[in-house]
């Protein structure tokens, strides 16, 4: 039988269900089992792909052309089971789909309801995700907070579901705040009372406490947080707040919530096998030195929009024994300052984007890459910021610029793919997910994978103009990596430069703890070699970590 965990938060937002549901999962991956996670959404929305990063920050592309919730991207992190669009519902694609069965008759003339017509379309969405994967365990994130008008359904959906599967087979986690009041020095157990209260109302009685607090909780708090929410003291956990994400399945390892998540749910259990885990964090803890690269967007004041950068450096800094530290950078401050920004960084990465705001101020620090022999990196965007660069500094097409800033350049060297002119919706519509990439022989990048093809995941509409390949190859442009067929251009590289490489994906999607991506290992690795030859390396500050050295 399938087992179900559903978890649900309280008192605020942003206490890290999504990292709580992705190291539940590494800890029950530990133990041999197979695990799959979705995210239930309560926004209208049907997917996030047209939202502003400001709204719901960084947009996770699967290898199936998902676009999703950035907690995927954790998911997709801390477990081995590789996600499609089923693994992320909204509220959108369930009343889309009740609708268009209403349409079609398929309610024989009922009136449709939210009980049970919605209720049962989550349900089977639920079902779904387990029945297309092979997965011993479904690990239900509902996104929101309890007392959320627009989560009721989703919370009445999984109070049914365990009529519908038997309760032995579901287990309930409630992630709360345990809040420290600084002027009596005391932590405060009434605010989660009030959410568990409000769940039981619901009729949902939680199987398991996770308590977000600053402070250790003593027995005292955790006797009182059992009385008051009808739990055993032996299900109240505490997440307390870590310097890294990837130290919380090892902090809830230490208080054995994998043995007490395996024996309610009567699951059989391998030897856990969390070494490798246990050393990756201690890489991120312990480096060796500390490398600093520039990430030049137009959101940096909001990191959540690059959040898949962030933690694919993490990955690849362990990996070179480093401490990745991200100098965040304005591209329109570049406009404003100049590249004086820029000095003493090791590494430069312009990432992806839309829209015409802050690009000149990526094509200087592009130049001022090139010119310096700074280790550049340019994705989706940067890539074809780093086109427009090299034609018009390199090749002296002094006015060339993409269709997508200037329709009326005489020099469209980035430009709409042909099948993107007739699509009218936004939604869905870019070129998405997994597509093969064939790499040529004696590139950086060849160096970086060691395999003639690649599978990378794509979000754009505008591609490299064709039109434009002899002329910028007779000046030095590498286009390195192209589509089988050869008519797309996925990879760039520069001649005579130490590591300078585009590329028209995004990378960061599918770099892992235990299995940093090529790319951005040998990107960081450059940006410590250069560190080093100019003498601007400096020891890394070392962290605290729970585990034992």
């Amino acid at each position: 039988m399938k087992k179900y965990i559903f978890v649900t938060g309280g008192v605020v937002s942003s206490l890290g269900k999504g990292i709580a549901a992705a190291s539940i999962g590494r800890l029950l991956e530990s133990h041999g089992l197979k695990v799959t996670i979705a995210k239930f959404d309560p926004y209208i929305n049907v997917d996030p792909g047209t939202m502003s990063p400001y709204q719901h920050g960084e947009v996770f592309v699967l290898d199936d052309g998902a676009e999703t919730d950035l907690d995927l991207g954790h998911y997709e992190r801390f477990i081995s089971t590789k996600l499609n669009q089923d693994n992320n519902v909204t509220t959108g694609k369930i009343y889309s789909s009740v609708i268009s069965k209403e349409r079609r008759g398929d309610y024989l003339g009922k009136t449709v309801q939210v009980v049970p017509h919605l209720t049962n379309e989550i349900k089977e969405r639920i079902l779904k995700v387990v029945h297309d994967d092979s997965a011993n365990i479904c690990i239900v994130e509902i996104g929101g907070t309890i007392g959320d008008i627009e989560s009721l359904p989703f919370l009445e959906a999984i109070r049914q579901f365990q009529f519908d599967v038997g309760r032995k087979n579901v287990l309930y986690v409630h992630l709360t705040l345990i809040p420290y009041i600084q002027a009596s020095g005391e932590l405060k157990t009434k605010p989660t009372q009030r959410t568990v209260s409000d769940l039981r109302a619901i009729g949902i009685q939680p199987d398991i406490i996770l308590c977000r607090t600053e402070h250790e909780l003593n027995e005292e708090i955790r006797q009182k947080i059992s009385l008051f929410c009808n739990v055993e003291s032996t299900a109240v956990f505490q997440a307390k707040d870590v310097k890294s994400i990837y130290e919380v399945p090892l902090m809830l390892h230490e208080q054995a919530l994998d043995d007490f998540l395996i024996r309610k749910l009567g699951l059989k259990s391998n030897r856990i096998h969390i070494s490798q885990w246990a050393k990756f964090v201690k890489s991120v803890y312990y480096p060796r030195n500390r490398v600093e690269v520039a990430l030049v967007g137009k959101y940096v004041e909001l990191h959540d929009a690059y959040k898949s950068i962030e933690e694919a450096f993490i990955h690849a800094g362990a990996f070179n024994h480093v401490q990745v530290q991200t100098r965040w950078i304005d591209s329109e401050e570049i406009e404003k300052k100049g590249v004086q920004l820029l000095k003493n960084v090791s590494g430069i990465l312009v990432p992806g984007g839309f829209g015409d705001r802050g690009i000149e101020g990526k094509i200087q620090v592009i130049k001022y890459a090139r010119e310096r022999k700074i280790p550049f990196f340019g994705i989706c965007l940067g890539m074809q910021c780093a086109v427009i660069e090299f034609s018009r500094n390199v090749a002296q097409l002094k006015l060339a610029n993409s269709g997508e800033f200037d329709p009326d350049t005489p020099y469209e060297v980035i430009s709409m793919m042909e099948d993107q002119l007739k699509i009218q919706s936004l939604g869905g519509t870019m070129r998405l997910g997994s597509y093969p990439c064939k790499l040529e022989k004696g590139s950086k990048s060849w160096a970086a994978y060691q395999k003639p093809l690649i599978h990378e995941r794509h979000r754009h509409r505008y591609e490299f103009n064709n039109t434009y390949r002899d002329v910028l190859k007779s000046k030095g442009l590498e286009l390195i990596g192209l589509s089988p067929d050869g008519k797309l251009v996925e990879i760039i590289e520069i001649k005579n430069h130490p590591w300078f490489v585009g590329v028209q994906f995004h990378p960061e999607l599918k770099s892992r703890p235990l299995n940093p991506h090529p790319l951005f290992k040998s990107f960081i690795g450059a940006s410590r070699k250069y560190a080093l030859k100019n003498q601007i390396s400096s020891s890394a500050v070392l962290k605290g970590i729970r585990v034992k050295k």
